[in-house]
């Protein structure tokens, strides 16, 4: 579990969005390169990022919830369809910074996945375009959302459920590998399903979820050439994906709008908070609708202004 900054890569889209954009050998070249270097901010650009995640905070001050479900955008996916790329837990009363996000990453030093709390500030800044995002809040009913909390401090239970080796693209069935959402949905399981902790939890908690009807729509690709490329980059693979999946060009891996809809059919009562920002405005809206692409507010909304 580290504290400190790390040099990694957190989530499905930056390794599937660099297969998808790239030939494979340029990819593992583009990917490595990547890794080891941070995103370049302007001092408006790191302005507007913090004030974005002081808005986020105080909406979960003023909830009256200790824990959260988040979810934030990455690189452009929207050619997919997908929105929000890497998922976490808020939490309250986290041994960093109050609202500190508790998530996987790839920790691109060590080739291998870790936990990792980052502060709200951060957490928004994994961001690819500092100049639109998009962050998901999701708040649970009183039962569920104490077993969570449990749950994600218990560092020991959190542990137990972090996989050796990283997949950015894991299959959602398999014990091979496990990215970042698919780590959310098993601390889901071993919270909910009341788990005991042993060293089979991640196998029980997928059976759990397999029971409960956990099912992820597939990711579908454009190529075969794009599909088996993932051989070339170090956090992608299709070796733990059916056969069937691999020739129909679709990959099933955990992404945080499948773990939104589990949550909702799971825990009714929860409660869900969607926030983007732009280079002039914030936009909050209260409910399950999503905010139209572009960060485009629609009646009911509420509208902070960052001029």
């Amino acid at each position: 579990m580290r504290r400190r900054a790390p040099s990694w890569t957190p989530g499905l889209a930056l390794g599937l969005a660099i297969a998808l954009a790239s030939s494979a050998g340029h990819a593992a070249s583009a990917a490595m390169q990547f890794c080891d270097t941070a995103t370049a901010r302007s001092a408006a650009e790191q302005d507007r990022l913090l004030r974005f995640a002081a808005i986020v905070k105080r909406e979960l001050d003023d909830s009256g919830h200790a824990v959260a479900l988040v979810a934030r955008s990455g690189l452009n996916l929207q050619r997919f369809g997908i929105r929000y790329s890497h998922a976490g837990v808020s939490l309250k009363a986290s041994d960093a910074t109050p609202w500190s996000v508790r998530q996987l990453y790839f920790a691109c030093d060590e080739g291998r996945p870790r936990l990792y709390d980052q502060g709200l500030a951060g957490f928004v800044s994994g961001t690819d375009d500092a100049r639109l995002g998009y962050l998901s809040i999701v708040l649970l009913p009183p039962g569920p959302a104490a077993e969570l909390e449990r749950a994600a401090l218990d560092k020991a239970r959190a542990l137990r459920l972090l996989a050796a080796r990283y997949s950015a693209n894991a299959y959602v069935y398999g014990l091979r590998y496990q990215n970042c959402n698919q780590w959310v949905a098993e601390l889901l399981a071993s919270a909910w399903g009341g788990l005991a902790d042993s060293e089979d939890l991640r196998e029980e908690a997928q059976a759990w979820l397999v029971q409960r009807g956990y099912a992820p729509e597939p990711v579908r690709v454009d190529s075969h050439a794009l599909m088996f490329g993932a051989a070339f980059i170090p956090w992608l693979h299709s070796d733990d994906h059916p056969e069937d999946d691999r020739y129909a060009l679709r990959f099933r891996t955990s992404l945080p709008a499948a773990i939104e809809t589990f949550v909702r059919a799971q825990a009714p009562g929860a409660e869900r908070i969607e926030a983007c920002h732009d280079e002039r405005q914030v936009v909050l809206r209260r409910g399950w609708a999503p905010i139209e692409d572009g960060c485009k507010p629609a009646a009911g909304d509420r509208v902070i202004t960052l001029d």
